[in-house]
């Protein structure tokens, strides 16, 4: 029997975790913790060692989180750009799939040639931009896989707006890293009949030799 994960709110919240979140609390556009910080809410515990926070807004409000992450410093990439490239993003619009490294800078700190390893280099902070249409969040264009985004994110047990566990695995299968895979490990027994039930079909129709299927069968 599956033990769903808790809601109940707590205040034992990590660090940096709750800078991020402060910062963006005055955020006038939708966002959501993810990644491995946002297992650890669901589950109520660290599981794991982290070496950024990650977080979700939509590339519709790109404009605004650039705006209001004046004086940081951010670097994104896109299919316009090389994967390890340290040009300074400008504000451009980007093109999915996309995301956007960012660190408050120390007095007098340059960016570095290349962020190619973002967390050692002081990008304590991962932006993934994802797509909305109307009140959905478009997981994948092709097939189209779409849920309500009241369904896509929730409050966990830490009080923020946290991906829920099922679509955080449903990006995490798409090419399991080890962090990936303890992820799973640690979130599956915690899946509700009808999480599960979800992201087995949805796995499915994309992968069907997927490994992960069978623990959710």
């Amino acid at each position: 029997m599956s033990t769903p994960v808790s809601h109940q709110t707590t205040n034992h919240v990590p660090e940096s975790v709750a800078r991020i979140a402060d910062l963006m609390s005055t955020f006038r556009e939708q966002w959501a913790l993810c990644g491995g910080w946002a297992v650890d809410a669901w589950l109520g515990r660290e599981s794991r060692e982290h070496v950024d926070t990650d977080i979700v807004i939509f590339q519709d409000g790109h404009r605004a989180f650039f705006d209001h992450m004046a004086g940081w410093q951010m670097v994104a990439h896109d299919m316009q750009v090389d994967g390890g490239t340290a040009e300074p993003w400008n504000g451009r619009p980007l093109t999915l799939p996309a995301h956007i490294h960012a660190r408050y800078p120390v007095t007098g700190e340059q960016l570095p040639d290349r962020v190619d390893n973002a967390g050692g280099q002081g990008f304590g902070l991962d932006v993934q931009l994802n797509e909305r249409e109307g009140g959905d969040w478009v997981l994948r264009r092709k097939p189209l896989i779409a849920l309500p985004l009241s369904r896509c994110v929730q409050p966990s047990g830490w009080g923020l707006p946290t991906l829920v566990p099922e679509v955080l695995l449903f990006y995490k299968a798409k090419r399991p890293r080890a962090h990936d895979e303890l992820d799973f490990a640690a979130l599956l027994p915690h899946l509700a009949g009808e999480q599960r039930s979800w992201l087995h079909d949805t796995i499915s129709l994309l992968k069907p030799s997927h490994p992960w299927l069978a623990q959710l069968s």
